[in-house]
């Protein structure tokens, strides 16, 4: 088996190597305690694509319809965070949430190529936290450019396993909120495999080395709150670990402003949609 690849920040400069046991052994030979490294996520990507609803339990959760197909939206860049990375939580906002996954990370281009065969694209997977703010939930139900492509938004690592060394089709996942399990669902859990997501993307659209596709988590997606620590553990993998902490930033500026809206409410706290409506009408949102 080999060893994870991480992508580490050495004095200013983002470099690459291997995660060995406790130590980072460095492309160049260095070598540093995994303790003391700085972790940047293990990818360089052109796009993340998301996926919305692919476990059961979280469309059992939601009282939804199982969806005919999967639907997607986009992350940039930008949203990328490390292990060990801290969640900015903006002042004035409650329902920053969690949600585990696992990142498919693409290897070689890939366009039109069939279910039978997407896996054999793949790089490797890790652990991701697919992290939103659902305070701007009543903005961007569809793109989800605020609630979910803020900065620092998308923590994956520490390090990306190989494709030969990780079966997706057969994991455990499992979020951990100051320690206690939160989140747990497995590869029999998901609506469609890995692989039909990745041909499904890849019929419309070319997926690039370095691509993450992250593919959905299970029920009980919760707001989190500063000094929180959030883990993500997918069997086979390394652990992700993150922080939340409180961001004193200004977003009373052009835009749309955090409210707390009935789909706030249903989305991220699983309250029925119903009883969302009535909680927003009455005023019952504190």
């Amino acid at each position: 088996m080999a060893d994870p690849r991480v992508r580490v920040d050495v004095t200013g400069s983002p470099r690459w190597g291997a995660l060995r046991g406790d130590r980072v052994v460095l492309d160049d030979g260095g070598e540093l305690p995994a303790a003391e490294a700085t972790f940047l996520a293990p990818v360089e990507p052109t796009k993340i694509i998301a996926t919305h609803l692919t476990y059961r339990s979280r469309v059992e959760e939601y009282r939804a319809r199982v969806p005919a197909e999967p639907s997607y939206f986009m992350k940039p860049p930008s949203t990328l965070n490390g292990h060990r990375g801290l969640l900015r939580r903006p002042r004035g906002a409650r329902f920053l949430n969690y949600e585990g996954e696992v990142a498919a990370v693409i290897g070689r281009p890939m366009h039109g190529v069939p279910e039978s065969e997407v896996l054999g694209y793949v790089a490797g997977y890790a652990p991701a936290n697919d992290v939103g703010l659902h305070d701007f939930r009543h903005a961007d139900r569809g793109s989800m450019l605020r609630v979910k492509g803020q900065d620092g938004f998308c923590p994956i690592g520490p390090g990306l396993t190989a494709a030969a060394d990780f079966d997706p089709t057969d994991f455990r996942l499992r979020t951990y909120l100051n320690g206690e399990v939160v989140q747990d669902g497995t590869a029999d859990d998901l609506i469609w495999p890995i692989a039909y997501l990745l041909a499904d993307l890849n019929r419309l659209i070319t997926l690039e080395p370095g691509d993450v596709v992250l593919t959905g988590t299970p029920a009980n997606s919760r707001p989190m709150e500063p000094g929180d620590e959030v883990a993500v553990e997918v069997s086979g993998l390394r652990r992700l670990e993150n922080r939340v902490v409180d961001w004193d930033v200004d977003l009373a500026g052009p835009g749309e402003r955090p409210q707390v809206s009935a789909q706030t409410l249903h989305v991220a706290t699983a309250m029925p949609e119903d009883e969302a409506e009535r909680a927003v009408t009455a005023g019952e949102t504190a």
